[in-house]
Order: C-alpha cells, then structure tokens, then sequence
C-alpha cells in the first residue's frame, strides 16, 4: 500500500513523541525500553523497526476490511497540492508564509487552513433519534438517544471495552516526599494488573499522587492523563496551592502509544497476543479503562471526595479525557486542552488535523480498526465530536484551544461546543451560550459547557487557573 512520504514523517515524528511519552518508566514495567540508554544507532535502528511494525498492522487491518488507498502522484507532482506551498531544503515536508505544516493524507487530501474550504460538512444531529423523530424530552435522551451515540462511537470509532478486563490491585511503589518547596507530599502508587490468562505481557498503572501537606478532611481530586515526560510541576502547583489533590497517570504502561505495541499491553494481554477485531479497542478506549481503574482506587481513599474527581488531558491525552469522561459517568468535571480531531474539533470539518491523518498508519492505533472505513470518506462517519461532548453532559465540560495552535483547530472545537450545547439545555444545564467564536483569552465558563481560546501555542498551562475558577463554581468548593 503506497503511502504519502510528507505525511509519513509528520507521522513518525507523532510515533516518536508518543515513544518518549512512555520510554522511562522501565521499572514499572512500561512496554519500551529506554532509549535514553541507547546509542544513537540502537535508536534509529529500535525506531525503524517500531515503525516498520506499526505499518505493516495498518496494512493487516487495512485489508481485513478490504479497504484501499489511492495510488498518488508525487507531491511535487500533484495537482491537487496548494501552489503556495513551499519545501524547506532537507525536508519533505510542504509549508506555507506562515510556516505551519501541510501535509497530505494516504487519500490524498491535503492539510487545509482556509476558513472559506473547511465548512463543507453536515452534522449529525444529538436530538435526533436514529428512526428520525426528535429528542423532546430528558427521559428519551437518556432511555434511548444516549445509548444509540455511545454504540456507534464503540462500534465504529475508539472500540469496544472487554467486559472481562481483568482485575487491578493498587499499592505503594515507592517512598514518600515532600515536594514544591515542602507544599505536598508526592506518593508513587502502581497499580498491578492481573496477567494471569497471558503472562507474556506486565501492562501496570503506574500513579504519581500529590497531596497538600496542610489538607485536612475530604478534598477534590484531578487525574491527569499523562506519559513519562517530566512532570508539570507549575500546573501540579497550581493545583496544590487551590487545595486539590494530583494523580499523574502513566499512560505508556498501560498500553503503548504505537501500533507496534498492539500485541502487548493490556491490549495484548485481552487478546492473548493476537491481531485485533475491527470493533475491538484501540489504545484510547485501553487508556480510559485504565483511567476509571484509578478513579476506582481514589473512590476508596477516605482523604477524596469521591463526588470531586476530575480528570484533564492535554493534545492525545486531551482526547482520552474526553472519551474516559464519556465512557465513566462518575468522572465529576472534565478538562480537555487542544485535543484536535478525534478530541474535541469538528471531525468532518477540514481544517488542520482531519479523520485522515488519525486514520494513517501512525495514529490509527488510537482508534478501532472500524474507525479506517472513514479515511477519505468523512461524511460516512455517523458521529462527530459534539456528540462526544453530549455523552458527558450535563456533567461540566471545559474545552481549551489555542491561537497559534492551528493544527488542533480551535475553532472547530469551539464550533463543537456550539453543537452540543442544545443537548445541556435539554438536561438542565447551560451550554456554551454564544455562537460567535470569543475573542482571544475570553474565557466562556458561565455554563456547564465551558470554552477558552489561549494566546498562545499547544499548551494547558494557560488554562489551568480559568479551570480551577470554573471547576471551584461546578463543584461548589470552598
């Protein structure tokens, strides 16, 4: 199967952050090794391999549901290619005057930032049954028009939990300290899961726990959808100094963030090693399942308001918040920062990160192999991302985007929050109350259905403090 070479690099430079992600936590049993120890001609070659891996499942997938790619010409050769778009010398990569990134899909689909291009679409309709008759009241929401968007989305897009997920014993990992200049004290805690019917494969959950050192009673706690990367410390701060307790979660051990780890995992461990079924889970769906583990542990700590459980993720991780609040009802706020397509923008929207490029053989393995059907055929996928918004309502929501950040499309977030606030009114609860995009640092945290758009990049740090002011009114905290 021939694949675009300017969207395969972007893709194994994705494939090689979502490495790092995960590569250091070896002594908890992470599925990677730890390149820090390799020498630069064991990591290309480590790198090459991993890569090699990961395609060769793609295309396995990829005829398992006898779908094709098109032959394309070369880029320099396309005729679909915008004109403007230049080649930087030693790259293959196509930008633009403004430096961003463009590239094209294996269906031939060129990366778009063109407000006027990106609104060809129709959206499926939240309060619409699937026979056609409207969504009136609550109670049809809830009997029937919930269960028909949550079917499609573990059928067709992020797959299907297994009901017989084995069971996982939390303890403590390693010694206490006292951090943030004596503010809180930091607890390892792993989370050891039972591989017993495949011994093969150690997927654990490793947890980093921070508490304030002055807390007394019952206190609000937020999970922070996380790699091995160094730790937030700021943001943790930030957090600490509110009053809330901190659990950063090591995704990268649950389940590795490439398709060359789809044997392995817990992923691995359900399937006995073996190839995936199209509606089985991808790593998203393994990544909030073992997310709601840890809010099963924190449930039980007599030092955690049970009710004040929240949980944030940042780009990847800000669209496995979005499915782990979705999928887990007891997650009592959810914050997502940047999380782009298959996150929290408009999937058929064309604007920067589109179904296509999560499609392709470096990220597909976030999703089921179902999702594939929808490479080059957005208007076939039945769902779209204000319906995974509506999965979590009435519960409060905030979404973060930012101005630099338009690989992520911040306004098709915000177009997203628009489309599923009629679903929060239903419910009693109010959505994001505008539908003219805010202005830059306007933040619309008057609803349960909360919007901000940062000046600034791909990052969460900005957001953290109108967070904890809408996060403090939701959860009536003192």
């Amino acid at each position: 199967m021939k694949s675009h070479q300017s969207l395969r690099q972007v893709c194994q430079r994705l494939f090689y952050v979502g490495i790092l992600g995960f590569m250091a936590i070896v002594d908890m049993k992470a599925q990677a090794p730890d390149l820090q120890k390799m020498t630069p001609e064991e990591r290309t070659a480590y790198m090459k391999k991993m890569r090699a891996a990961s395609q060769e499942d793609w295309e396995k997938m990829m005829g398992k549901l006898k779908l094709l790619v098109p032959v394309l010409p070369l880029p320099a050769d396309d005729p679909k290619r915008p004109q403007q778009l230049k080649q930087k010398e030693g790259s293959n990569n196509w930008y633009d005057e403004a430096g961003q990134t463009h590239v094209r899909s294996d269906w031939g689909n060129w990366t778009n930032y063109e407000e006027g291009k990106a609104s060809n679409y129709t959206l499926p309709n939240p309060l619409t049954l699937r026979n056609g008759k409207p969504v009136t009241t609550a109670a049809i929401w809830w009997k029937q028009r919930r269960s028909e968007i949550l079917n499609e989305y573990l059928t067709e897009i992020y797959g299907k939990t297994p009901a017989n997920a084995p069971k996982v014993t939390f303890g403590p990992a390693g010694t206490d300290s006292t951090v943030l200049t004596g503010k809180a004290v930091r607890k390892m805690i792993l989370g050891r899961i039972d591989n017993s019917r495949y011994p093969t494969v150690k997927p654990s959950i490793p947890v980093t726990y921070y508490r304030p050192v002055k807390a007394s009673g019952k206190i609000p706690l937020m999970v922070i959808v996380w790699g091995s990367f160094p730790q937030p410390m700021p943001n943790i701060e930030k957090l600490i100094d509110a009053g809330w307790g901190v659990a950063l979660v090591n995704t990268g051990a649950i389940q590795m963030d490439s398709g060359a780890g789809l044997h392995e995992g817990i992923i691995g461990l359900m399937n006995g090693g073996k190839d995936r079924q199209p509606d089985e889970w991808g790593v998203l769906a393994a990544w909030s399942w073992g997310l709601s583990r840890v809010l099963d542990h924190f449930e039980k700590d007599n030092a955690i308001n049970p009710k004040q459980i929240g949980i944030q993720g940042h780009s990847r991780w800000g669209k496995t918040a979005l499915l782990a609040g979705a999928l887990d009802p007891r997650w009592a706020i959810v914050f997502a920062s940047c999380s782009g397509s298959m996150g929290a923008s408009l999937e058929k929207r064309s604007f920067g990160e589109t179904i296509d490029n999560v499609a392709g053989p470096g990220e597909y393995h976030w999703m089921a192999g179902n999702f594939l059907k929808y490479g080059g055929n957005w208007k076939m996928m039945p769902v779209d991302a204000h319906e995974l918004m509506t999965l979590i309502a009435p519960r409060p929501l905030f979404i973060t985007g930012g101005t630099k950040d338009s690989w992520a499309d911040p306004k098709g977030e915000f177009l997203a929050c628009v489309a599923a606030s009629p679903v929060y009114t239903l419910l009693g609860k109010k959505g994001v109350g505008t539908t003219e995009m805010p202005a830059p640092d306007v933040s619309l945290i008057d609803g349960e259905l909360a919007f901000r758009n940062h000046e600034g990049g791909h990052v969460d740090s900005l957001d953290w403090p109108v967070f904890l002011e809408f996060a403090k009114r939701e959860l009536q905290l003192k």
